[in-house]
């Protein structure tokens, strides 16, 4: 819910967050090259700090993805939003895309073709090692937790 004054709704500033929390936050498999690869792309595109990349593998993820299959948790990416709610795979591309400068028609094109959306994210899923491959050793030993913590100071 975007922060009111006398009824008018007051656009966000720098990093002020009032619901929630203040970053969203995605999940990533870190022991994949191409998915480390990949969320340092979208790092670079985040300009304005929206985002805060977790492992997987930590317990923070154990924490923010509480209830979910563990068979469910390893399939996918997951983006969990500052007021809580969890999007996961193709679902999350038009949620993560609004929080990226620029973003807003690839949100419009994804929210508009979900199934398409899900199933082309399911195809790179399926051949991210072959991806990963083409990319080389140099581009996937990429390490995003430091690539964030560079761009939030």
């Amino acid at each position: 819910m975007p922060p009111r004054f006398f009824g008018l709704v007051l656009p966000y500033i720098g990093r002020f967050y009032p619901v929630g929390m203040e970053r969203a936050v995605i999940l990533f498999d870190n022991d994949c090259g191409f998915c480390r690869w990949s969320l340092s792309k979208i790092l670079a595109w985040d300009r304005h700090g929206r985002l805060r990349p977790v492992g997987l593998q930590g317990p923070q993820a154990d924490d923010l993805l509480k209830g979910m299959d563990p068979e469910r948790k390893r399939a996918s990416w997951h983006l969990v939003a500052r007021d809580g709610r969890t999007y996961s795979g193709g679902q999350a591309v038009a949620h993560l895309a609004r929080l990226l400068p620029g973003g807003a028609p690839i949100a419009v094109l994804a929210g508009a073709v979900p199934r398409t959306t899900d199933r082309a994210y399911r195809w790179v899923a399926r051949h991210r090692d072959r991806l990963g491959r083409a990319l080389g050793e140099r581009a996937c030993s990429v390490d995003p937790a430091k690539q964030a913590s560079a761009s939030a100071l």
